[in-house]
């Protein structure tokens, strides 16, 4: 049980994020969440969980803003006095064949994904050495293992936050930190409904159970690595994917 901690879910709103935080919630933490432009869903969240007898908040700040972060986390540890769980899960697609990809859309990807991980880190860091532990769940993707066509910049970035998460496991675990990733396969999300049924059922082909994921799967796996069960864990990438990468 979480009963007492504080967390922070970024991109929490919709899909997976959503999950996670009505997860972590009914263990019992007190769950911000936290969303870019969607206020009314992230109320939608928020409303939910204190249905059900939990706590929550919503913050908007897009994690690729640097100084949105630092003010958040800021105003977050100025409330709540401690933070206790980090959940980088804000990210987007832009996908398309590299000859073909912008720069601007590689650089989106990047930045919100990649660097929004980092940046969250960054100012939460500070407090969770100052408390002498806390755990770090960042979530990564069967694409960053693997690799996938169609989309170099969101591989790109699932694979960068794999190498975020290591050096940062190493950095912090003598604090009492902890810090790993989950990696989603493919999951029945908003981000998967656009793909169309050919390449649903190719994708399905490439899963030993046969089916896609649904998102209570990877916050079931989040909760476990937040959990204290899991306090001899770090620095390490558990993939949620039905046998996809194995």
């Amino acid at each position: 049980m979480l009963n007492g901690k504080v967390a922070v879910v970024t991109g929490a709103s919709r899909g997976i994020g959503r999950a996670v935080a009505l997860k972590l919630a009914g263990e019992g933490a007190t769950v911000i969440v936290n969303y870019n432009g969607s206020k009314e869903r992230a109320e939608e969240v928020k409303k939910e969980i204190e249905a059900s007898g939990g706590r929550a908040e919503i913050r908007q700040c897009n994690v690729s803003d640097f100084a949105a972060c630092e003010e958040m986390f800021k105003e977050i540890i100025a409330t709540f006095g401690r933070v206790d769980i980090l959940v980088n899960n804000a990210g987007i697609t832009r996908d398309g064949l590299l000859m073909k990809m912008s720069e601007e859309d590689f650089d989106a990807v990047l930045n919100t994904n990649l660097k929004g991980t980092f940046n969250c880190i960054r100012f939460v860091a500070r407090q969770m050495i100052k408390q002498r532990g806390g755990r770090i769940v960042n979530m990564a993707s069967v694409s960053g293992v693997l690799g996938n066509a169609g989309q170099a910049n969101y591989s790109a970035s699932k694979a960068g936050i794999i190498g975020l998460t290591k050096s940062v496991a190493r950095e912090l675990a003598s604090r009492g930190i902890t810090v790993n990733a989950v990696a989603p396969g493919f999951v029945n999300t908003e981000m998967t409904e656009v793909l169309s049924d050919k390449v649903k059922e190719g994708a399905v082909a490439q899963i030993p159970l046969g089916k896609f994921g649904e998102p209570e799967d990877i916050a079931n796996a989040v909760a476990f690595l937040a959990s204290e069960d899991a306090g001899y864990i770090t620095g390490q990438v558990l993939d949620v994917d039905g046998g996809m990468a194995m």
